[in-house]
């Protein structure tokens, strides 16, 4: 985010600045998020809803796991999120306790351990790395959940990877969870932003898993801050009253716009399609800069960058692109404090105009930084 605001200060001044930083599609919400907020706004009852969210929105979360992954989920188990940021504050609330310690994959969403840290929860390192595609072995886990975790938080596709899981890798993690009495607490806010590998909900091994999911990245909503989980019989009353009390209730309006992303799928995928030409193209024409030791991006909207060939300090080289080049990008140390020196992370969910320049800019630039 501090990329993103320098970026959004060079842009403030009349710099042309192709974004690359931040985790959020370019384009804005679908057309028919667009008219189900006007029409909410003329005539719809805009104060507090129910803190587990409109009862109208949450039936049509449960329909899409039906829909998408065969999967019956009883609507009173759906809890609407100020975001999946809210939805992370109350999942940890509901299922740690001071002290335990939770599991994380890094690298990984920075988020996840400020968070765990800031409520006095532990946190264990899990490393990732490319000889495994970026992704958990069915070994490591066994491991980690072995050195007394309560909890361990999975995210498929991943930030900063986009590399995802397979699902037999994920119901075997969650099964694993399962019978070790662990919450496991799979992050599944970029579903629908698969391109080869098919995606499964962890709900579908275990019942009990903590669904976390947004409607910032597939449906394009990031701004509307607002997302949902899935959770057991057991946590729903601990996280309505957590809810009550942190947030009152997600923003009206963004709940009756939800309810529409769900009809906006012609949409959606015509915008997944532009994000696969834009990986396929910095796939194809960035190990020509240099850039060949890349993740391999099965989903989300993300490349991850091994830059080891170019800087130790991938803060103090992103910073210099930005200013020489004008294209933002995020640090790697921001994912991985151990090793994240020497990684990039590059967003592709601009538009393909944007990634010719960014290609562009950088074939002139990085031969002088290498």
């Amino acid at each position: 985010m501090d990329m993103f605001r320098e970026a959004n200060a060079l842009a403030d001044i009349g710099h042309d600045v192709v974004h690359m930083s931040a985790g959020q599609p370019a384009g804005g919400p679908p057309q028919k998020v667009l008219e189900a907020a006007r029409e909410a706004l003329t005539g719809a009852y805009m104060g507090y809803t129910n803190s587990l969210g409109l009862p109208a929105l949450r039936e049509r979360i449960a329909q899409h796991y039906h829909d998408t992954y065969g999967v019956q989920v009883d609507p009173g188990r759906v809890v609407v999120t100020t975001g999946s940021s809210g939805a992370f504050v109350l999942s940890f609330l509901a299922c740690f306790d001071q002290g335990d310690k939770v599991g994380l994959t890094v690298p990984g969403y920075p988020a996840y351990s400020n968070i765990l840290t800031a409520l006095d929860i532990a946190v264990a390192d899990i490393e990732v790395d490319a000889r495994h595609r970026w992704a958990p072995t069915s070994e490591q886990i066994s491991s980690a959940c072995e050195n007394g975790l309560s909890g361990l938080l999975l995210a498929s596709p991943a930030n900063p990877t986009g590399t995802m899981v397979t699902p037999d890798n994920l119901a075997a993690i969650s099964r694993t969870c399962a019978d070790r009495d662990i919450w496991f607490i799979s992050d599944e806010i970029y579903h629908g932003l698969n391109y080869e590998m098919p995606q499964a909900t962890a709900l579908t091994s275990n019942s009990d898993a903590v669904i976390i999911n947004s409607f910032s990245k597939y449906y394009c909503m990031t701004g509307w801050r607002i997302g949902w989980m899935i959770v057991p019989e057991s946590l729903v009353r601990p996280v309505e009253c957590l809810a009550q009390s942190l947030f009152i209730s997600p923003p009206t309006i963004s709940q009756y716009a939800a309810i529409a992303a769900f009809d906006a799928t012609e949409e959606l995928e015509q915008r997944k399609s532009e994000y696969r030409a834009n990986r396929d193209f910095l796939l194809r024409e960035l190990p020509g800069l240099g850039l060949g030791n890349l993740s391999p991006a099965d989903g989300a909207f993300y490349l991850y960058a091994d830059v080891a060939n170019l800087t130790n300090d991938s803060f103090a080289f992103a910073q210099a692109m930005l200013k020489e080049a004008h294209v933002a990008v995020s640090p790697g140390a921001d994912f991985d404090a151990g090793r994240g020196n020497r990684f990039l992370r590059l967003s592709f969910a601009g538009s393909m105009e944007h990634m010719e320049k960014a290609v562009e800019r950088l074939s002139r630039w990085l031969p002088k930084s290498g």
